[in-house]
């Protein structure tokens, strides 16, 4: 990845990365083995509750991410590449329910895991990825086969040898927004029961939020340092576009940025507004023919974030479908109470109008699988957003204090692309001490958002359990991190809007 991807951090947020990295297992994906057979199923003493790991019985697979490592995919392959790359995650998603559907055949081989799911998986990767080498030596493009090939292998863990559930809130700047650097202070969660299922990784669906993920944020220490000072050529303004909060609930599984074509390629259920007709089959053309939901109604952009639920045994409307139930995405889909969508400016210089149909991904939806590099998530409860923001743990709130998911996304644009390889590289980070664009990078007007939810507090039991566990929708394999936490947005608009929004920062109005 060039280093655009990196957001530079404090001495503490380097550490937590480098304690990541070593789970990370060179860009592997942790596959947890084993969650309930039925995912929607509630808990048996009927309470919302969920357990914390039994670690050391858990078997995990770590596979490399491999889209990550395609920086350089020529714009002919990438619709095939990226059909590749979809097939990959769809193949780690079967794995997953057939580690979860073998429990018994496990515990009675110990090669089982090895012959019959590890090595037929690492044969399917092997032939997928020869296949997205061919897709980029056939238009012409170069790869290291060899390094490629060797993505395929995919290895066993117990859950003991990894840090998921981790304390340490990661410290990285995002967007300008410092998440800390410091430890939490609270204590570890407690571990299951003796007598609590071996299997049991948390959650009603069995693959978390587990009770270390969660923290009581009156016990965390404030870590939100100052944004950088405004210089002389600021751009001071802001621009708000009101779209709603999905109460009309327009949901689906697809992700037409990085698996284009191809149903259900996140494999979580989005939340979208803005843009009401934004699927996988979506098409520049037919993002600028769609109805908006904004009140503005030259704001055609598309405004789309995975859902946060309640696992509290509901039977939501993809309880029995993929991406939903049969993925691991369980419980009641909650509506925020309020979505604002503001576009800021930057400290450092005026800001240029975003290109049309530009495409942003914040944060990273596996982030147990690369590591927090690109981990964008930011937890905070109403009343203590200036002074705590949690990267890898969902806040408890004080009552009467409400969840809030705030994202910042990049705000340096290379000035030519509109997309890149592996989606990223063709926006960056300004610099969180300055908040200068480097590389050459334009300041574009930074897209902020602010998710604000009424959760009833999770608690913890003495014995591991969570009561009222809620968590983000995500990718079966990641476990439901709060660090997996993203964001997605096309910059589709109307009648010069994208020039009034960038005048409107340049000249210090509040649009």
């Amino acid at each position: 990845m060039g280093r655009n991807d990196r957001k530079r951090r404090t001495p503490m947020a380097t550490k937590a990365i480098a304690a990541s990295a070593a789970l990370a297992l060179g860009g592997a994906g942790l596959l947890w083995a084993q969650m309930n057979a039925s995912a929607h199923e509630s808990n048996s003493s009927g309470q919302n509750q969920t357990k914390a790991a039994a670690a050391s019985a858990v078997a995990t697979i770590a596979c490399p991410d491999v889209g990550q490592q395609l920086t350089n995919v020529p714009q002919k392959a990438r619709q095939g590449v990226a059909t590749e790359l979809a097939n990959l995650d769809k193949q780690i998603t079967e794995a997953y329910a057939r580690l979860a559907s073998t429990r018994q055949a496990q515990a009675n081989d110990a090669s089982f895991v090895q012959n019959a799911i590890v090595g037929p998986l690492k044969e399917k990767r092997a032939a997928t990825i020869d296949r997205i080498r061919i897709d980029i030596q056939r238009v012409g493009g170069s790869v290291n086969a060899a390094a490629l090939a060797q993505l395929a292998a995919c290895t066993t863990q117990t859950a003991n040898n990894t840090t998921a559930g981790g304390q340490n809130n990661g410290g990285q700047n995002n967007g300008g927004q410092n998440n800390g650097g410091q430890n939490n202070g609270n204590t570890a969660a407690p571990s299951a029961s003796a007598s609590a299922p071996a299997a049991n990784n948390g959650g009603q669906a069995g693959n978390g939020p587990t009770a270390a993920d969660f923290v009581d944020i009156t016990k965390v220490a404030n870590n939100v340092q100052a944004k950088p000072q405004k210089q002389a050529q600021a751009s001071t303004g802001s621009f708000t576009t009101r779209c709603g909060v999905n109460a009309n609930k327009n949901h689906n599984t697809d992700n037409v940025i990085v698996a284009p074509g191809v149903t259900n390629g996140a494999h979580h259920e989005h939340d979208y507004v803005g843009n009401q007709k934004v699927n996988a089959f979506s098409t520049n053309d037919s993002l600028l023919a769609a109805p908006s939901s904004c009140q503005n109604q030259s704001d055609l952009s598309a405004y789309y974030w995975p859902v946060v639920r309640v696992q509290d045994g509901s039977q939501e409307f993809d309880a029995n479908a993929l991406g939903g139930g049969k993925e691991g995405n369980v419980g009641k889909i909650l509506t925020p109470q309020s979505a604002q969508i503001k576009y800021v400016g930057s400290p450092a210089s005026k800001v240029v109008a975003m290109p049309q149909f530009l495409r942003i991904i914040t944060g990273d939806a596996k982030t147990l699988t690369n590591g927090l590099a690109n981990a964008n998530a930011h937890w905070s409860c109403t009343g203590f957003e200036n002074k705590v923001q949690l990267t890898e743990q969902y806040p408890i709130c004080p009552q009467g204090s409400n969840v809030v998911r705030t994202f910042a996304f990049q705000s340096c644009w290379d000035g030519v692309n509109i997309d890149s390889a592996n989606h990223r590289t063709h926006v960056a980070f300004a610099d969180p001490a300055s908040g200068v664009c480097g590389n050459g990078f334009k300041a574009i007007p930074q897209l902020t958002m602010r998710l604000v939810y009424k959760i009833t507090p999770p608690t913890i039991q003495a014995d591991g359990t969570v009561k009222n566990a809620y968590a983000v929708d995500g990718f079966p394999e990641q476990l439901h991190k709060a660090s997996t936490d993203h964001d997605d947005f096309i910059s589709v608009t109307k009648n010069n809007l994208a020039a009034t929004i960038a005048n409107c920062v340049n000249t210090g109005k509040k649009c």
